[in-house]
């Protein structure tokens, strides 16, 4: 089997791992019913995209001071 090849820049790793924990806790809660994993998933992506966002927005960032 071949090895898969994934390459991530710094901010999309940030949101992999808000959408993995995310996705962890709808396991640990029970909310993942089998089958559905995939749509889970994806909430779990878009919830962590809307942190990010929402952060980005109220938070400045030592690049962005003056």
């Amino acid at each position: 089997m071949a090895k898969a090849s994934l390459s991530l820049q710094t901010s999309e790793g940030v949101v992999v791992t808000a959408a993995a924990t995310i996705y962890a806790a709808y396991l640990a809660a029970g909310r993942v019913d089998l089958g559905k994993e995939k749509d889970w998933m994806q909430r779990s992506v878009q919830e962590a995209l809307w942190i990010a966002r929402i952060t980005d927005e109220l938070v400045q960032s030592d690049k962005e001071l003056p």
